[in-house]
Parts: C-alpha cells; sequence; structure tokens
C-alpha cells in the first residue's frame, strides 16, 4: 500500500498492548488519523517491566518476558526502535523432575520435548494431512480429546508424565485441561520450544510498548475502557468509560485490540455473528503466577549447565531473569502455570519466601534472599490470565472466527494468531495483519455491516 493509502481516514485502535500498537503505527505510516483507548494506566499490557523494588538498579519481566530466535517479527521491530536484543540462556531449557524411580534430578537436553514429538508422530502426519486445519475432521477429531487421556493411550510412564504436566509452565495448562490438538500443533512441525537462540531487550521488554507510543502522533487514553462499538452509515462510534465519564470517539474503522477476555465484555451494535460471539466467549486464558526473586549471587549458574528449568513443581518452570544486567545480585524467576498457579500461590501463603526459596535448593545452596515479587495474571481484572488456552471444551472450527473482520472493525491480539499464539511475536504479527485488512477494505471494498 502507498504511504498516503488511508489519508483522511480515522481508526480507534481500542487496547494499547503490543498487537494495538503496531497496528497504530503501521496506520498512522500509511496515513491514517490513529486514536488508541487503554484501560490501564500505562501502554504494553501483559508486558509490564517490574523496576523500583530490587536492589543494583535491575528489574525483571512481570509479562511477557523470553524472544526466541526464530520470532522474526518482534526482532524486527526492537530493530526499527532502535533496541538492541541482548542474548540469553544460551545453554536453552532442560528439566527437573521425577525419573521412573521417583527421584528428581535435573536432566540434560530436551528430554520430554523431544520423546513427546516422537510419540505424537502419528497424530502429526493426519494433523499435517489435513492441512494443519483447525476446521478439518483430523481438529475435531483431536480438539475435544485432553492431553491426560491421550498419556493413558500411550501408557505413559511416571517420568514421561510429569514431563508433559511441567509443560504447564509453557501452556498454562495441565494435562487435564489442555486440548491434544494444541500438543500436536506445537509439535507438527518439528519445534522444539526453549532450544532456540533467546533474547530479552536490555533495560526492560517495556520499550518495545513506550518507544512506539512515543512515536505515534494520534493520542493515547489511558484509564479509558471500551464499553460499546457501534456501527453505522459507514461508521464506527466506540463508547467509553474514564475518569471524566462517558464519551464517544468515532471513526471510520476500528480496532478491537483486546485479550478475548475483555472484549466479550464489549457490547457490539450490530451485534457479531454467533459463531465469532462463541469464540470469544468461549476462549480460556491460562492461570500464571510469576515470581521474582533477587538473591545476594547467583548461587544457580554453574558452568556448562542450563538457566532455564521446566518442572511440575508448585514453583513451576524456573530461569535466570538478570544475566545480561549488571550488578553483584541476581534475579531467579518462577512461573506457575496453569494449576501450578494455584500450587504456588498456597506456597506462598504457607510457607512464605523461605519455604519457595526451600524449593530451589536442588539448583545449589541459595544465598541471602534479597527481595520477592509475585503475581497472579488471573487476578488481572484486564487479561484474567496469562494468555489464550486452547482447552477441550473449545471448538477448533471456530478458532478463525477469533480474527475474522466485523464489517469496519478488524480483531488482534496474540490469541488471533496462527503460528504464535501466546507469544510477543503473534501479537506484532496480529497487530500488522489487522492494519492491512483496513487498507485492503479502504482500497478495494465497501464492508458490509
Amino acid at each position: 500500500m502507498r504511504v498516503d493509502s488511508l489519508r483522511g481516514r480515522s481508526v480507534v485502535v481500542a487496547g494499547a498492548g503490543l498487537a494495538g500498537l503496531t497496528a497504530a503505527r503501521d496506520l498512522e505510516k500509511q496515513g491514517a488519523r490513529v486514536t488508541v483507548v487503554e484501560a490501564r494506566d500505562r501502554v504494553g499490557g501483559r508486558i509490564h517491566t517490574i523496576r523500583g523494588i530490587f536492589d543494583d538498579g535491575q528489574h525483571a519481566e512481570a509479562g511477557a518476558d523470553l524472544i526466541e530466535g526464530e520470532q522474526e517479527l518482534v526482532l524486527k521491530l526492537a530493530a526499527s526502535l532502535g533496541l538492541r536484543p541482548a542474548r540469553i540462556l544460551k545453554e536453552g531449557f532442560t528439566y527437573y523432575g521425577p525419573d521412573n524411580a521417583g527421584r528428581n534430578r535435573i536432566r540434560r537436553g530436551p528430554g520430554t520435548w523431544s520423546e513427546a514429538a516422537r510419540r505424537l508422530e502419528p497424530e502429526a502426519r493426519m494433523y499435517k494431512a489435513a492441512g494443519e486445519s483447525w476446521d478439518s475432521g483430523i481438529a475435531t477429531a483431536l480438539g475435544p480429546v485432553p492431553v491426560a487421556r491421550w498419556l493413558k493411550r500411550v501408557r505413559a510412564d511416571r517420568s514421561f508424565a510429569a514431563g508433559i504436566r511441567a509443560m504447564r509452565g509453557f501452556f498454562l495448562a495441565d494435562p487435564e485441561d489442555l486440548s491434544l490438538l494444541a500438543l500436536v500443533d506445537q509439535f507438527a512441525d518439528g519445534d522444539t520450544p526453549g532450544q532456540d537462540e533467546m533474547f530479552r531487550i536490555p533495560g526492560g521488554n517495556d520499550l518495545l510498548a513506550t518507544r512506539i507510543a512515543d512515536s505515534l502522533r494520534g493520542r493515547i487514553y489511558l484509564r479509558a475502557m471500551v464499553r460499546r462499538v457501534v456501527q453505522q452509515d459507514g461508521r464506527v462510534t466506540v463508547s467509553i468509560a474514564d475518569a471524566a465519564g462517558r464519551s464517544e470517539l468515532r471513526a471510520d474503522y476500528a480496532v478491537i485490540a483486546l485479550p478475548a477476555t475483555t472484549a466479550r465484555a464489549v457490547d457490539f451494535t450490530p451485534g457479531l455473528p454467533t459463531e465469532q460471539r462463541t469464540a470469544i466467549a468461549s476462549l480460556r486464558y491460562g492461570a500464571a503466577t510469576r515470581v521474582l526473586l533477587q538473591f545476594e549471587r547467583p548461587f544457580w549458574r554453574k558452568r556448562g549447565r542450563a538457566r532455564g528449568f521446566g518442572s511440575a513443581l508448585p514453583i513451576g518452570a524456573v530461569w535466570d531473569a538478570s544475566e545480561h544486567q549488571r550488578g553483584g545480585s541476581a534475579m531467579l524467576m518462577l512461573l506457575a502455570g496453569g494449576r501450578g498457579s494455584a500450587e504456588c500461590r498456597q506456597l506462598l501463603a504457607t510457607e512464605g519466601p523461605e519455604g519457595v526459596v526451600n524449593h530451589l535448593r536442588w539448583l545449589g545452596r541459595p544465598s541471602p534472599l534479597r527481595a520477592l515479587w509475585h503475581t497472579s495474571w488471573e487476578d488481572d481484572p484486564l487479561a484474567r490470565g496469562g494468555y489464550a488456552v486452547f482447552s477441550p471444551d473449545f471448538d477448533p472450527r471456530l478458532r478463525a472466527w477469533l480474527r475474522r473482520p466485523a464489517g469496519r472493525v478488524v480483531f488482534a491480539g496474540e490469541h488471533t494468531s496462527v503460528k504464535w499464539q501466546g507469544f510477543m511475536n503473534g501479537a506484532v504479527e496480529s497487530g500488522h495483519r489487522a492494519a492491512a485488512e483496513i487498507s485492503a477494505m479502504n482500497a478495494y471494498a465497501t464492508p458490509v455491516v
């Protein structure tokens, strides 16, 4: 599209996470007048860098953290903003958990992930035969099957079953709550998460959001909740509620870059198609508790050993949160996903910081703890979870409806991405797509409402 292809057009973007901000940036580059509406008091959404509570001026990520080397869109975005990602976790991820004798130990190499890929080969072949389509008969058969049922089908031993449960630190869902289709989809292309190069933005991942926001010409409304979206006479009216009361923003198009958990509370007039309403209403978001611990010394760093570990323990997955930062102190990140989130919260409530540290002794003798901070994303009223999870009760035929336009309204967010759902890369991808859809509508079609 030409640089000025949207000149004279106006767009309201609901949501100032990475998806909404990417869409706003693309739209402004094409000449559109863009207004962004965000319910939080900051931009970034589920990218949230914590500063000011740790010694040595260190910071850590309470939300989206790791950027893998193949996630080219977010890396390209960082470069365009003058940000240079730092390589981290060079030894990749491994696993801490029980062997078949019940003894917990640190594994070397991908382990469970490789075995899962091997055991899923029959399902992966069928899925590929259907073009990896979620509206195929193969997807319809696999979608309602919980991973837990598949584990029984393949007669998983104790060690393998525990390794699959440890994947709740990745999927944010336990085997009972995760669709087998989601697992097959992950392994169909032969990718092993955690084994690619990984990066983080020096200074904080939230710089991705703040630098885009600072570059926008249009206004960003913070602490403003989208209540209603009305399409009439070739225009869109977005009703928002903020500290000043209710107001209306009128535009030619709108981008809804909200989590499904928030979008389902928006009143759309005319109403969205039944399939789209059902898709948005039935999509789950995984429970996720993040715990950030700052220690006096990095006792877990051992030459030649990984600095990232999956586990089915109440503390969840564990990885180094500060190896790219200066200072004598060092930080660990814990991510307890799925049912592990409640387990981690219970551990914090009953045993406190000391109990959490005791669960880390397999890494080495802990140095003195300087600070602990935690949050649970399921308690966040604007997200109600870490990111989207495809559960056995989600109809896979509805997945495409999560990203389908409705007249002059288009949808974005990590949950709408086909390949990168759950990642920052998926959010960026969806923002580019949403802006491109508006460009195409404006150039070639008159949306029918």
